[in-house]
């Protein structure tokens, strides 16, 4: 038992919530403790009934059976991996602001969803997150299937075309990348890389509730001085190292 409480106690924290959530909320709904009409995104009952939970329930659930466990267990490791890397690298000290980009992601797939109909959004959520690490991480060498490797740029869209060609679906993983870019360009690349004005701000409430900390945890990529942000500077940060390789399932 001490291994396994050790095992969550390193998992950096607002991966940690978003992990045993997605975990709690696919239980139950595949055990049938709510109905899981009631988590997923319909239009419908968000307007007009104002079940305004669903966008967050529907990122958290996913619909398991033969079928789909597979494809979940995947995006699972992929949340637990990507999530964690990114929470101890490009935001390492600032939880504040890594919570920021998913409430922001989040709204983004939110409003992509219900435009396209999409009931499940946790793949889209997996994969934002997928898009701004291979971002930050870009010259970074990934091994995929059968050891093929190739930068970590690509990644985003390697699994984008895997999906495509195994199950003929890609709309979840296009709006992730999709919105990641989204992110990262009004985060980092046009204030910064451009010098345009910025649009995207980590709100103060998210300040007080998670302070920045010096001296977290050595992570898996960070931006590159030209990318720091004058808020990372007042609010603090611990210090990085900018990525290394790694193959897919590494610890």
């Amino acid at each position: 038992m001490s291994d396994i409480a050790d095992w969550i106690g390193g998992i950096p924290l607002i991966t940690r919530y978003w992990f045993f959530l997605t975990v709690g909320f696919t239980i139950v709904g595949k055990i049938g403790l709510v109905n899981p009409y009631y988590l997923v995104l319909l239009s419908d009952p968000f307007f007009k009934q104002f079940q305004i939970w669903r966008p967050i329930s529907a990122m958290l659930f996913y619909p398991v059976n033969p079928m789909t466990g597979f494809h979940y267990l995947v995006n699972l490791y992929f949340l637990y991996q990507y999530s964690s890397r990114l929470e101890t690298g490009l935001f390492d000290g600032r939880p504040a602001d890594y919570l920021f980009l998913l409430l922001f992601n989040w709204a983004c797939i939110a409003i992509a969803s219900l435009t396209v109909g999409l009931r499940v959004m946790m793949v889209a959520g997996v994969m934002s997150v997928i898009y701004i690490w291979a971002q930050a991480n870009k010259d970074v060498t990934v091994s995929f299937l059968f050891g093929t490797q190739f930068k970590a740029f690509y990644l985003p869209w390697v699994i984008l075309l895997f999906n495509l060609i195994v199950s003929s679906a890609f709309i979840e993983e296009l709006i992730g990348n999709l919105v990641g870019h989204l992110y990262f360009f009004l985060m980092y690349k046009y204030p910064l890389d451009l010098g345009g004005r910025s649009f995207l701000s980590t709100p103060q409430i998210l300040y007080r509730w998670l302070p920045n900390r010096r001296g977290g945890v050595s992570g898996f990529g960070v931006p590159p001085a030209s990318w720091r942000r004058p808020a990372d500077d007042h609010q603090g940060g611990g210090r990085h190292n900018w990525g290394r390789g790694f193959r897919l399932g590494d610890e």
